[in-house]
């Protein structure tokens, strides 16, 4: 009976909701709806939860969703002063916005909500269950709040927020609309501790919601201890990654050109889909550098940037005999677009002076450079006719010489092996004919060549067919095939005799003519091949199958001697003694010309795989077996029936291995069975193995061997997966879409990772030439790098490599790296070399603060990177 008259009176107190209409229709709340004119009080007991929804209400009310709300002491309605009090871990969820708090105190006709502590714990000298509000995923936490569902406004006392790493708290933080806060002794940090490392102070601090945080007259403290010189006003960002805003410049020293002021400028966030900067240096002993960046991207469509540099350095003082006044520039652009599902474009040029990297880079990779190469391309498929067409420029520049190599253009068209006599309609085996297949492919050329100031321009047209058949006799595989070439041509050389300026004597001379020109080729050959297999299977230690797979090859392939007269790609001409010299007239064109001296050669080849098959853990139940390739070992040497001396070729050999992701190696040598003359400094026609010194001679010989390892990644306590929004960001960011790395803040600099305990990386390489074996040449480099933690906080990391032979170092770098939570040191030491010095430096590790730091360096140059 008395559960029973409870449940009356509680559906009396419902539909005194229903009756009365809304006040407070005009708005949409944050929190919750209720109205009542009812002039009694009711208490529902522990536990309950009380659900109101404007199907019930039918009134005016802007309420469009399910308004929850709940407590684990109790929750009372005053009908009569229109109240509603939470008790114990009360909770109001509506839409997007939840509070949580021990005591909450609705006014229903003020439209005011208050949450207050419920109880306190002597023992930690601090209230529980104080009021946390979360509104669209902004948490704010605090002692007392208030807040005006109508209006959107309040205040939270000795409260606290985090957003995107970074955290501001306050005596009282006021609302003043849904994006704007008043905040009274604020304190702003990126520090995750309860008490930070440090942080920055202000009696009055403004927060726009997502965007900035600004205060005057802001005291940065460490450890509670301010710094003595307050800031008069201070911008603080809420938010990593994009921003428009100044770039702050750096300051240091470098050997030649003084103290300079480096890297000042304006960044530029123009939009989600482009940015720009430029950024300035200035030398105290004379001298500038200016350099600018514009990025874009659109997803699935293109992405790009565009660099440029000038700099005009002087170096040492004006009254000095040795100064040096130079100046450089640089233009790189990167373009990446996907114009259809069947084609695309890509470029990546870069365009600069010569001594530009010098002067302007502190990159060892940038500065090692010899070449600048760049490229423009088009691609084009046609899929369904197995076709393709590209179009490419290219350009290499040679640092050390300032000659030029341009492919302008470059085009490219070729038609995938296709079989004119196969039926569509066929059942069965194929006959002969039908696996005839025919493909082709042609190339258009320009080349321009710049060596020291003269330009040499040449091009041409080449054509090739290749027709063949693919046929198998039993288990051996059978090729004949056919490849005719044709190139077009609109120069050739001629030869002519002149009388020498200089000397006076007779001497020929050989002049570039405008004449067309065509060469045309053929040759032919058969191929056969077939597969060897042996298979051991020990099944013991580990080891469940080892497989041996031979691939025995010969081949025999006829080419003409085309540089006989009824050819007419070979012309001769008399010196002045009356000595006849042949020459081809097509030698300096872009494909060659007809090759010289008939070919009838017999090859043969022979490729080796050893792999070898793990045996699954018994007692894992998710343990697989593990295939592993253990060696590539390959063999070739030909005969050539038409040679009239040195009628074999040179051994080849070459073999590789890679055992797990751990260690590769790599090495190729050559051998010759003929004797070197050493008076005459060739090879003769004399097998070695009469002489009894072996049977070949060891002509090149070159391996190279890579380990890397590293221990595995420390797991993060506090790591969190990343949400699909902050994925997509990631994904559409101009800021990260460069050569697959990822910008700190502006520049691109490694920070050391403290998850990874220790890595190691060693590279070998070794070369040996003894084409004269009177006078072998060799090269040995040793080089890599080491990285281990001495403790969780302290990294060290070295790299460099020696030139064995010359006894040289080259490039060697140290550096000490400490993690101090929310700070980090980094001590770089260049022991020698034109950069040598070192540099010391301890900053903030959140991007949003990437320049407050400390740095002190002796000789080491940090300028623009």
């Amino acid at each position: 009976m008395k559960v029973f008259s409870q449940l009356v009176l509680f559906i009396i107190m419902l539909l005194s909701f229903v009756e009365v209409e809304a006040k407070i229709s005009n708005y949409t709340p944050s929190f919750l709806w209720a109205d009542s004119t009812a002039s009694s009080v009711e208490q529902v007991s522990t536990d309950s939860t009380n659900v109101l929804t404007d199907s019930l209400a039918k009134t005016k009310s802007d309420i469009d969703s399910i308004i929850y709300s709940t407590a684990t002491d109790s929750l009372i309605f005053d009908l009569n002063l229109k109240k509603m009090y939470i008790y114990g871990s009360g909770h109001l969820r509506y839409k997007e916005t939840n509070l949580t708090s021990g005591k909450i105190d609705v006014d229903f006709e003020t439209s005011n909500v208050e949450a207050f502590g419920y109880g306190f714990d002597s023992t930690k000298n601090k209230e529980l269950q104080t009021p946390v509000l979360n509104d669209k995923g902004e948490e704010y936490q605090g002692v007392r709040m208030r807040y005006n569902f109508k209006t959107t406004k309040g205040f939270i006392t000795y409260a606290s927020t985090e957003t995107d790493n970074t955290a501001y708290s306050g005596a009282k933080i006021k609302k003043v609309n849904k994006d704007v806060f008043f905040v009274e002794n604020g304190v702003y940090t990126t520090c995750e501790e309860e008490e930070p490392h440090y942080c920055f102070v202000g009696h009055e601090m403004k927060v726009i919601q997502k965007e900035q945080m600004i205060g005057k007259w802001i005291w940065l403290t460490f450890g509670g201890v301010p710094f003595p010189i307050p800031l008069p006003f201070a911008v603080f960002p809420l938010q990593s990654g994009r921003r428009s805003g100044i770039i702050p410049p750096a300051i240091g020293d470098r050997e030649g050109y003084g103290r300079y002021f480096s890297r000042f400028g304006y960044f530029w966030a123009i939009n989600d889909y482009m940015d720009a900067n430029i950024t300035a240096d200035y030398y105290m002993k004379g001298g500038y550098s200016l350099a600018n960046r514009f990025r874009y991207v659109k997803r699935y469509s293109f992405s790009g940037n565009l660099e440029t540099g000038f700099s005009d350095l002087h170096s040492g003082e004006i009254t000095d005999a040795d100064r040096t006044e130079q100046k450089d520039w640089r233009i790189r652009w990167v373009h990446n677009q996907t114009l259809t599902p069947t084609s695309r474009f890509d470029m990546n040029l870069e365009f600069l002076s010569g001594n530009f990297i010098k002067q302007n880079s502190t990159d060892y990779n940038q500065l090692l450079r010899n070449d600048v190469i760049s490229n423009a391309s088009y691609y084009k498929t046609w899929e369904e006719f197995g076709s393709s067409l590209s179009m490419n420029y290219s350009r290499n520049q040679n640092l050390e010489n300032g000659n030029i190599t341009e492919y302008l253009p470059t085009m490219n068209f070729s038609k995938s092996q296709f079989y004119p006599f196969r039926s569509k309609k066929r059942t069965g085996n194929e006959a002969w004919y039908e696996q005839f297949g025919i493909n082709y492919s042609g190339q258009f050329q320009n080349r321009r060549i710049k060596n020291q100031g003269d330009l040499n321009i040449r091009g041409g047209v080449n054509h090739n067919v290749g027709m063949g058949v693919s046929s198998k006799i039993g288990y051996i595989n059978i090729n004949p095939n056919f490849s005719y070439r044709e190139i077009w041509y609109n120069k050739q050389m001629e030869a002519a005799r002149t009388i020498s300026e200089f000397t006076g004597a007779d001497t020929i001379v050989y002049n570039d003519v405008k004449r067309l020109g065509f060469v045309r080729t053929f040759g032919m050959g058969v191929s056969a091949s077939t597969k060897l297999y042996g298979i051991v299977q020990p099944n013991r230690l580990g080891v469940a199958a080892l497989r041996h797979v031979m691939t025995p090859g010969i081949s025999y392939n006829y080419q003409p001697d085309f540089s006989k007269d009824k050819w007419g790609y070979f012309a001769t001409i008399k010196d002045s003694s009356g000595n006849e010299i042949r020459y081809n007239k097509f030698a300096r064109e872009i494909f060659g010309g007809g090759g010289s001296g008939e070919s009838q050669s017999l090859g043969f080849r022979i490729d080796n795989l050893f792999e070898m098959k793990t045996m699954a853990d018994p007692r894992d139940t998710t343990s697989k077996e593990q295939k592993l390739q253990l060696l590539n070992l390959s063999g070739n040497i030909n005969y050539n029936f038409a040679a009239d001396s040195l009628k074999f070729s040179d051994i080849q050999l070459g073999y590789r291995t890679q055992l797990s992701d751990f260690l590769s190696f790599a090495g190729n040598s050559t051998y010759s069975l003929y004797k070197y003359d050493v008076t005459k400094n060739t090879e003769v026609n004399q097998f070695i193995i009469k002489d009894k010194q072996g049977l070949a001679r060891l002509k090149n010989f070159n391996f190279s061997i890579s380990a890397s390892i590293s221990g595995d990644r420390l797991k993060s306590s506090d790591s969190k997966p990343k949400s699909e929004g902050e994925q997509i960001v990631e994904e559409e960011s101009a800021y990260q879409q460069q050569t697959g790395t990822h910008y700190k803040g502006l520049y691109d600099d490694q920070e050391p990772d403290f998850t990874i305990p220790w890595s190691v990386s060693l590279n070998y390489n070794y070369g040996l030439s003894k084409y004269n074996p009177q006078k072998p040449t060799k090269y040995i480099t040793l080089s890599g790098s080491l990285n281990f933690n001495l403790t969780p906080n302290w990294k060290f990391t070295t790299s460099g490599s020696y030139d064995v032979v010359n006894k040289q170092f080259s490039a060697p770098q140290v550096m000490i790296s400490r993690d101090l939570h929310c700070w980090i040191m980094n001590f770089t030491w260049n022991p020698i070399g034109s950069y040598r010095g070192y540099r010391f430096e301890i900053k903030v590790k959140a991007p949003q603060l990437q320049d407050l730091k400390v740095t002190k360096t002796d000789r080491f140059f940090s300028g623009r990177r």
